[in-house]
C-alpha cells in the first residue's frame, strides 16, 4: 500500500448527501477482484447520460477537476452495501482524500485498508471547504497527515482527529497484509517451534 503523508491537489465539490456505495461503483462493474481499473466506472451513473454520452455537469468531468485528488462531500458518504470496489474505484481514479462530516462505519474502515484517508470535519468547516473548492483548479488543498491538518484555506487551517492506529498505518503504507508481514520472523519463530514440538501436525 501506497504511504499516505502529504498530499496536494484539486478538491472537487460533490454537495450530495447519503452518497452510498452503489453510486460510487454500480453493480455491474463488481465482476472483477482486481483493484485496478475500476477508475472509469467511479460515479458512472452521474458521470454518463441515460444515453451513454458524457453528462458534461458532473464535477469530475468538468475541466477544472478531472485530476481531482481530494473529494468533498455531503454527509454519510459511503452508506450502502460493504463493498471494498468503493475505494478501489476512487484510488484508481486517483482519489486519495474524502472529506465529509460523517462516514457509513464499512467505507471508512475499508478506505484505511486502502490508502485512503477518510477525514469528518464540522458543518462549518465543510461549508467553507466546499465554497473554496468551487474555484476549481485554481484552489489547492494540502492534506498534512503528520500534523493532522487541511491546510490552503484563506479563513486559516483545519484540524482533524484520527486514530494513532491508523495514523502509523497509512503513514507506513501498512494494509493488514502489511502488518501481518511486519511479524514474519515471529510467525516463522513459532511454526519451526510447532514443527519440532509437534512433528505429527
Amino acid at each position: 500500500m501506497e504511504k499516505f503523508t502529504t498530499l496536494t491537489g484539486v478538491a472537487a465539490p460533490l454537495p450530495i448527501v447519503n452518497i452510498d456505495t452503489d453510486m460510487i461503483i454500480p453493480k455491474q462493474f463488481l465482476k472483477t477482484i482486481k483493484r485496478t481499473g475500476l477508475g472509469s466506472a467511479l460515479f458512472y451513473e452521474m458521470k454518463t447520460n441515460d444515453d451513454g454520452s458524457i453528462n458534461e455537469h458532473f464535477v469530475l468531468n468538468k475541466p477544472a477537476y478531472k485530476d481531482a485528488k481530494i473529494l468533498i462531500a455531503g454527509d454519510n458518504f459511503g452508506c450502502g452495501s460493504s463493498r471494498e470496489h468503493a475505494p478501489w474505484a476512487l484510488l484508481d481514479y486517483g482519489i486519495r482524500c474524502v472529506i465529509s462530516t460523517s462516514f457509513a462505519d464499512i467505507f471508512y474502515n475499508n478506505c484505511f485498508k486502502n490508502g485512503i484517508l477518510p477525514i469528518e470535519v464540522s458543518e462549518d468547516e465543510l461549508e467553507t471547504l466546499m465554497h473554496a473548492a468551487e474555484r476549481g483548479a485554481n484552489f489547492t488543498l494540502t492534506i498534512d497527515l503528520e500534523s493532522q491538518e487541511i491546510n490552503g484555506l484563506e479563513s486559516g487551517d483545519i484540524a482533524f482527529k484520527i486514530d494513532h492506529f491508523r495514523k502509523h498505518c497509512l503513514m507506513n503504507g501498512l494494509d493488514d497484509i502489511g502488518l501481518t508481514m511486519n511479524k514474519a520472523s515471529q510467525i516463522d519463530s513459532f511454526e519451526e517451534k510447532q514443527a519440532e514440538n509437534r512433528p505429527w501436525a
